[in-house]
């Protein structure tokens, strides 16, 4: 099995270093370098050619955000993050991160987020949703719902779409909608198809910026996965 490529960009030399050990210590992920600052990855990123990078924002030279920006088309990007003092969820997101971590991540947790990200999926769990909706309703009023931007989406789909936006996963849709979690899997593919999204991730927040999920007391009253 080819390990999982990972470059971790932290201007705190001990979390460099204590996140290189424990990943290292996984059968199936290789830390193939650190980063000190956003243009260090930058050109660590052009050299290692990661599967996925571990990226603080708040660094010197040139922030995580920016660093964020230009390296998103060619590796997956992981933010780390203290949820109660960072404010770039949302930027971060629109950068093209792939998802979030906790700095006191557990060793398993920080594996596990590796290994979702570089599959291809995004860590969006709730707590980061309710962040999310925490920075749109700081941003302002919503944005009027705007069909024609999911005009491509089945109702089911848009009642999907919804749910992701609030943060359920798979299994939880699945469990609330009656549905097999398989049939979810084959919508949630349908939908990044045709929004030509990345992840759920982009999913989410193509479902504020749309308006089909308002941060206002949550579910829009025609919103449809809000209850009957």
């Amino acid at each position: 099995m080819t390990p999982i490529r990972v470059l971790i960009a932290d201007d705190q030399a001990m979390v460099r270093e204590a996140f290189t050990v424990l990943l290292n210590a996984q059968p199936d992920i290789e830390v193939v370098g650190e980063a000190v600052d956003g243009l260090d990855a930058l050109a660590k990123v052009a050299a290692l050619r990661p599967d996925v990078v571990l990226m603080d924002v708040r660094m010197p030279e040139l922030d995580g955000l920016a660093a964020t920006r230009r390296i998103a088309g060619q590796t997956k990007v992981l933010i780390l993050t203290t949820f109660d003092l960072d404010e770039y969820v949302y930027e971060a997101l629109r950068a093209g991160a792939s998802g979030f971590l906790l700095k006191k991540a557990t060793a398993r947790e920080l594996a596990d987020a590796v290994r979702v990200v570089a599959n291809g999926d995004a860590m969006l769990a709730p707590s980061v949703t309710r962040r999310l909706i925490s920075t749109f309703t700081r941003l302002g009023p919503p944005r009027p719902f705007n069909g024609d931007r999911c005009g491509p989406l089945t109702q089911r789909e848009s009642e999907i779409l919804a749910l992701i936006a609030h943060g359920l996963s798979n299994t939880e849709i699945a469990a609330q909608l009656v549905i097999a979690e398989q049939t979810v899997k084959s919508h949630v593919s349908n939908i990044l198809t045709k929004l030509g999204l990345r992840d759920r991730t982009q999913a989410a927040v193509h479902a504020f910026q749309t308006g089909l999920v308002t941060p206002y007391g949550g579910a829009r009253s025609d919103d449809p996965s809000a209850a009957p």
